[in-house]
């Protein structure tokens, strides 16, 4: 189906550790349980947060002034206007993304992978943290499928994580249904904004 969105801008990285750290001292909200837990590495500054709820990253949008993306709107910024299967093209390299097929153990600096990078300049959306955003996991307008899970019940995450297989989950339009209760390890967000 086709989408027309009005113009908005995302940020270029996922919300960093220390850009979640600031929201917490600020008050009234708790760090991920993820940093105290030792199974874990310690978590660095640089890396993108995750370990949080919808509720979390909605929180944290809403302090720093700005939203949570669309699920429409992120698949716009890692597809582009020519449609790829992967924010860098439409050859699969795993190489190219954190995930778990290249057998890491953990996320990377935000900046850090220059070959996962969609064509606005947007970086890490096949890989490091799935990332959530503001829509309710429903059937795509039009379409005939019926599931359990569509409605108001779960939100989208997108991209691939740290964690996960590359195929399915680093693809532009893979979309994953997950209850916003729900913090994990792979789960982080980045925020978006009408545009100025």
């Amino acid at each position: 189906h086709r989408v027309f969105l009005k113009a908005y801008q995302m940020d270029q990285y996922e919300v960093t550790v220390r850009d979640y750290r600031r929201f917490v001292q600020s008050g009234g909200h708790s760090p991920p349980p993820i940093w105290s837990d030792t199974a874990y590495p310690m978590p660095e500054d640089n890396h993108p947060v995750v370990d949080v709820s919808w509720y979390d990253a909605e929180a944290y949008c809403q302090w720093a002034g700005k939203r949570l993306p669309t699920e429409a709107e992120w698949e716009k910024a890692a597809r582009g206007t020519d449609g790829r299967i992967w924010p860098w093209g439409n050859q699969f390299d795993s190489r190219k993304s954190r995930t778990l097929q290249e057998g890491f153990k953990w996320t990377e600096p935000v900046e850090n992978n220059i070959r996962d990078v969609s064509p606005y300049g947007i970086y890490g959306m096949a890989g490091n943290a799935m990332e959530w955003t503001a829509s309710w996991y429903q059937s795509y307008p039009g379409s005939k499928l019926r599931r359990a899970a569509f409605g108001h019940r779960y939100r989208v995450l997108r991209g691939g994580a740290w964690n996960v297989p590359a195929l399915p989950f680093s693809r532009t339009t893979n979309r994953h249904g997950v209850a916003p209760e729900w913090d994990h390890p792979s789960h982080g967000f980045r925020c978006a904004r009408e545009a100025i």
